[in-house]
């Protein structure tokens, strides 16, 4: 007797699984959905800043800098307090890598001096932005906030400036006071060198006869970018101010004197000097 030919019921149910498969993999299938927000292969990260870390503002000044702006420091006859004078005092911070900076003041039989340095380093959390592109535009809010005199007619006069953002300022005697902007918590040390305006400063700088190359102007010489404010307040207290940029760290440096003698005024073209020659040595640290 002839025996029917058997297919077993897993080998019948594998065939029809695969018939199917191949049934519906035709041509006509739309892909697959991209995900949201995706620019797809060719979209590349905006470049990251050239500085990673920030040193030490307390540690950035030499005791010989530290000397010729702040004359009384030498005049301390403690030596502890001398010594405490010279390490002067870090400003808060939440972070140390992305914001450094340090106040010293001292006394003397001719003036009182304050000093502000401060680092800001600038992260950019846009894919789209670049660490220095953000960086721009914090110094330019920092310009804004000086609120420079506009250029005069002639070109003898300071240059004007632009800005997108807001920012704090304070004088180097004052207290800090954060301000969360962008990606950064803004603490003091920031474009305004006083809170008595730019109205004080312009009517400072004429009433002392000082000359245009010494009023408010931005810098040519100095990091990527970089102005130069001078503030008279009433109480004739004299703040000069340099803010600079360099990639993605803007610096800023506070430089404030009153006199001991009543009637005495600052000398707007030596403190100027002084704080200049300090940018200069934190721009080519920040070089080197």
């Amino acid at each position: 007797m002839q025996r029917k030919a058997y297919v077993p019921g897993a080998a019948v149910l594998l065939a029809a699984l695969l018939a199917a498969c191949t049934g519906g993999s035709g041509s006509d299938s739309p892909p697959d959905d991209p995900k949201p927000g995706d620019t797809g292969p060719s979209a590349t990260a905006a470049q990251p800043g050239k500085y990673r870390t920030l040193s030490d503002a307390c540690s950035a000044l030499s005791q010989g800098t530290l000397d010729s702006l702040l004359p009384g420091i030498k005049q301390l006859t403690d030596q502890e307090q001398r010594d405490r004078a010279y390490q002067g005092e870090a400003t808060p911070t939440y972070d140390n890598d992305r914001r450094s900076g340090c106040r010293w003041k001292a006394e003397s039989t001719d003036a009182t001096d304050h000093l502000l340095v401060d680092f800001e380093r600038v992260v950019s959390y846009d894919n789209a932005v670049s660490d220095d592109t953000r960086a721009q535009k914090v110094f330019a809010a920092k310009q804004t906030d000086a609120n420079l005199p506009e250029p005069s007619a002639s070109g003898s006069g300071p240059e004007g400036s632009e800005g997108s953002e807001s920012s704090t300022s304070t004088s180097p005697s004052g207290s800090a006071s954060p301000t969360p902007s962008g990606d950064s918590s803004r603490s003091a040390g920031s474009g305004g060198a006083s809170s008595s305006g730019s109205a004080t400063a312009t009517a400072g700088a004429t009433a002392t006869g000082t000359p245009a190359d010494l009023q408010p102007r931005t810098l040519d010489d100095l990091g990527d970018a970089a102005f130069l404010n001078d503030v008279l307040s009433t109480a004739r207290q004299r703040t000069v101010t340099v803010v600079f940029r360099t990639s993605n760290v803007v610096v800023s440096i506070g430089y404030d004197e009153q006199s001991a003698h009543p009637g005495t005024v600052p000398d707007s073209e030596e403190m100027q000097d002084r704080v200049r020659k300090l940018a200069q040595q934190l721009a080519d640290s920040f070089a080197g």
